[in-house]
């Protein structure tokens, strides 16, 4: 059901290497990026009719228009399960808990007498939040982007998700009474590329949407494809590849746990990861064997689980001790990352590359996909060695102020012109000689 990857007996290498010797996903953005480029311009030129005409194409409804009208997700909020309401109305506050902790204030540095530089942060004036609707209906990834937002002050705030067949065109109803508990009422009925498009070129009538700055959420490769091909237009968050887990587990591991949280991930796609490294040959039998009944048991069997766990994304890869595996989960560098070992903490504590981590056997990884005040739109496909998770930063901009005196500024004046020369961009000196009667000031 799982493969193994034996890395005992020989010295780990260093770097790309070892990344190579690891299993991931194939995700090529690069070419669905010339399926999307068509699709984003259309969205360009011809707006509002480009879009109901790919509802009808890939989504497989007709639509008269996109933006969801306030009354459906005012009923959509009136007729939710309270369970799942009591539910979402509880990660909510749990995000907002965590993510108003974030928020950044502005500070001044005095660098020398009558020369400051203030640091402000300013949030992006509009975002255009994704929801994806594929396989599975995903509120908690409106949670996850509209807390943010929200705390970072975004005045603006509009979401897509894609137009469902079975609700009358509109987006999954959970969607909209996520929406509605959080007071964005700016929803349409989008999916895919054509809804990053809109978002990024805008579209006008009626049913038009104002262009944003940003655009952030989760997606398949087309919608990761069409963050790319917007890159500079607009600000994404990241080009969400298939999402992963990584466990780094000893023998103390309780193999039942183990392959239940690899299973949690394999559920989401057929091109989920799911990668146990463990120094423990006993372990990786039991978690082998815990698989079979537990799969079993489960939903989503043929068409996700199993073939996410037989992919060449997933397998258990053995190591001779658990610094080689930190080695591993390092180069790896994983979306969800577990430590299920003795002195979970202190190993958790050495880890560099992970999007969120997870700690000891009570924090598994579907505790912040709901509920942990986390957020769980985090870097996929190794990104996470250099990018992080969406957060208040990711909707704030930092913006220098620089404010000198006369004085402040003649007493650097001759170091400015110095360099100035040094890159032979002498203009650049002579706008601060300008300021003095074309003369250095003295030091």
């Amino acid at each position: 059901m799982i493969s193994r990857i034996d890395l005992r007996g020989n010295t780990l290498p260093e770097g790309g290497a070892l990344r190579d010797l690891l299993p991931r996903a194939e995700f090529d953005v690069e070419a669905a990026l010339e399926k999307v480029r068509p699709i984003c311009e259309d969205v360009h030129h011809r707006g509002t009719a480009a879009l109901i005409e790919y509802a009808q194409k890939f989504d497989g409804v007709e639509l008269k228009q996109v933006r969801v009208p306030i009354e459906a997700l005012k009923t959509a909020l009136d007729e939710l399960d309270p369970a799942v309401r009591a539910a979402l109305e509880e990660s909510i506050r749990r995000a907002r808990i965590v993510h108003r902790n974030q928020r950044r204030t502005e500070h001044t540095t005095q660098v020398v007498p009558g020369g400051t530089v203030t640091e402000k942060w300013v949030p992006v004036e509009r975002v255009g939040l994704y929801a994806p609707g594929g396989r599975s209906v995903y509120p908690s990834s409106v949670v996850m982007n509209v807390v943010p937002a929200q705390e970072a002050g975004v005045e603006s705030i509009a979401l897509a998700s894609p137009p469902q067949a079975d609700f009358g065109g509109l987006p999954h109803p959970t969607i909209l009474a996520a929406c509605a508990l959080l007071g964005v009422d700016e929803v349409y009925a989008v999916g895919g590329a054509q809804a990053v498009a809109m978002f990024a070129y805008g579209t006008t009538g009626p049913d038009g949407c104002p262009p944003a700055n940003m655009v952030t959420g989760p997606g398949n490769i087309w919608v990761a494809a069409a963050k790319r091909y917007f890159t500079g237009r607009i600000g994404i968050d990241t080009e969400a590849g298939p999402t992963e887990i990584a466990v780094l587990a000893d023998s103390t591991a309780d193999p039942v746990h183990v392959a239940a949280d690899l299973i949690s991930q394999a559920e989401h796609d057929p091109l989920a990861a799911a990668v146990l490294v463990t120094d423990s040959a006993e372990l990786a039998a039991a978690v082998e064997q815990e698989l079979e009944p537990q799969v079993a048991a489960t939903k989503h069997v043929e068409d996700r689980i199993k073939p996410a766990l037989a992919g060449r994304q997933s397998a258990i890869v053995l190591v001779d001790s658990l610094e080689d595996g930190l080695k591993v989960v390092d180069a790896y560098g994983a979306e969800h990352l577990e430590i299920q070992t003795a002195d979970a903490a202190a190993w958790a504590a050495r880890v560099r590359n992970a999007g969120a981590i997870f700690v000891g056997p009570w924090s598994p990884v579907s505790l912040g996909d709901y509920c942990a005040g986390s957020n769980h739109v985090l870097p996929t496909g190794g990104c996470a060695c250099h990018s992080s998770g969406l957060s208040v930063q990711s909707f704030l901009r930092g913006i220098h102020i620089v404010d000198y005196t006369r004085d402040a500024l003649a007493e650097v004046t001759h170091h400015v012109v110095t360099l100035a020369e040094a890159e032979d961009l002498p203009a650049h000196g002579a706008a601060l000689k300008a300021r003095f009667g074309w003369k250095v000031p003295q030091a």
